[in-house]
């Protein structure tokens, strides 16, 4: 019996994708959780041998707690089953060393045959966003560039963003503006909404 933890914060989707690995006779759904931080706790009480996890969870995203997962249960294998199919994704949940990651607009069969297949240790991956992946290539951003630009995106202004980090506003303007060159963007708007479609944000 293959047992599953399932984490999905909308609760019609966890109820319905439940539902459905209950048809199944080898699958056990362990438990469910509707955030992020619950994920750890209940893999520590159940111990399920797969964790069908969504990357956009509240109070921690679904990345994150894979990898704690792996660093405290690496005996537990990660799903991640999303609608954020952006390479960036792909590429931190290739970090953390999750066995497998579906887009949930596939068909109810795939994500059953990827759940067997990754309890028998098996990796999956949705093969057009790995090709994505890997034609998009690396974050050309530091790890402060991303944060600048991100504040940005949220709305801040930049003397808001030196004000919270530390920086002068000029310095965050020169974080801006290397940001758009290196990402061949028109203007920071444009900026991040490339960065947002490759998962960089």
């Amino acid at each position: 019996m293959i047992g599953v933890l399932l984490a999905e914060d909308l609760a019609m989707l966890r109820h319905a994708l439940a539902s459905l690995l209950r048809l199944e006779p080898d699958i056990e759904v362990l438990s469910e959780v509707d955030s992020g931080d619950k994920i750890l706790e209940e893999a520590h009480k159940h111990r399920p041998d797969v964790a069908v996890i969504d990357i956009d969870m509240p109070e921690l995203d679904g990345l994150s707690a894979a990898a704690q997962l792996r660093e405290q249960l690496p005996e537990v294998r990660v799903l991640i089953l999303t609608t954020l199919g952006k390479p960036g994704n792909l590429r931190r949940a290739l970090s953390a060393q999750v066995s497998g990651f579906m887009l949930k607009d596939g068909p109810p069969d795939k994500l059953v045959a990827a759940i067997r297949d990754v309890a028998k240790g098996t990796r999956v991956f949705d093969s057009q966003l790995t090709l994505m992946a890997w034609d998009s290539g690396n974050n050309p951003l530091n790890a402060r560039e991303v944060e600048v630009l991100r504040l940005t995106a949220d709305g801040a202004n930049p003397e808001e963003i030196a004000r919270r980090l530390f920086l002068s506003s000029g310095t965050v303007r020169n974080y801006l503006t290397t940001s758009v060159t290196k990402l061949n963007a028109r203007n920071k708007i444009d900026a991040i909404r490339i960065a947002q479609e490759l998962g960089w944000l």
